[in-house]
């Protein structure tokens, strides 16, 4: 026996692989280091094809019996843990994807792919057998499961939400003293994941009511209007206008 394709695979069973060399009619056995192969179909003189039996992750010898003897290849069949993940970070983003997140886990060194559901991730690289960065394709508004395979299979799911940006259909009060201290009251929609709320390029203080209401602090400034944007994980609003008026003068 002269060779065995693919040389690696699940510590589960059920995997076929081609093995190569001379004098192989008539095999009575394949073994996986002591473990039979669930099965195996002689295809010439030359080839086997065999089914690969359960085992624990590790090299084993590949040995094949016939009446003529036996011929074993050392170690020359790797058996590979399922990747396992633990979770993603961040949890959500843009429905447009393009943001990158982190994977963590085990076993993830021989990625061959990332999905998000069923679509691919953008591009990913494999940091460690611990963590993998993806770029998130896009998506559509929800959950999805996110998934790593390996030639050792398809890890559990980890979940990540697909977020809308948030939107800004009213502001009351749209206008006050430019000396602020008062709050507005925003209504839109996707105002439960703000993560910050901009009076022109200044952050203010916020209450998220709900998913379509929340509460600002008006920031001081010079008189004059201002550009009010909500972002979450999802992007960021277009611009509402605010208007600071200067206080009367005598």
């Amino acid at each position: 026996m002269s060779g065995i394709s693919p040389n690696q695979g699940s510590t589960s069973a059920g995997n076929t692989v081609t093995l190569t060399g001379t004098n192989l009619t008539g095999a009575t056995s394949v073994l996986f280091g002591a473990t039979p192969a669930t099965s195996f179909t002689v295809v010439s003189p030359t080839q086997i094809t065999a089914v690969v039996p359960a085992a624990t992750a590790g090299p084993v010898d590949v040995t094949v019996v016939t009446p003529g003897g036996t011929s074993t290849l050392p170690k020359a069949y790797f058996y590979v843990s399922p990747p396992v993940l633990l979770g993603v970070a961040p949890l959500s983003g843009p429905l447009a994807g393009g943001n990158t997140v982190t994977l963590t886990g085990t076993h993830l060194i021989e990625a061959t792919a990332v999905r998000f559901g069923a679509t691919a991730a953008t591009s990913f690289t494999v940091v460690s057998d611990t963590q993998i960065t993806a770029v998130v394709p896009a998506g559509a508004a929800g959950p999805v499961q996110v998934t790593v395979t390996t030639v050792g299979g398809t890890s559990n799911p980890v979940s990540y939400t697909y977020l809308a940006a948030p939107i800004v259909t009213t502001l009351v009060p749209n206008q006050g003293p430019a000396s602020g201290g008062s709050t507005v009251t925003l209504t839109g929609s996707n105002f439960a994941q703000t993560t910050m709320v901009l009076f022109g390029a200044v952050p203010t203080g916020f209450t998220v009511v709900s998913d379509t209401h929340l509460v600002a602090d008006v920031l001081a400034g010079v008189a004059g209007p201002v550009a009010i944007t909500v972002t979450s994980p999802g992007g960021t609003s277009a611009p509402t206008t605010y208007t600071r008026v200067a206080p009367p003068g005598i």
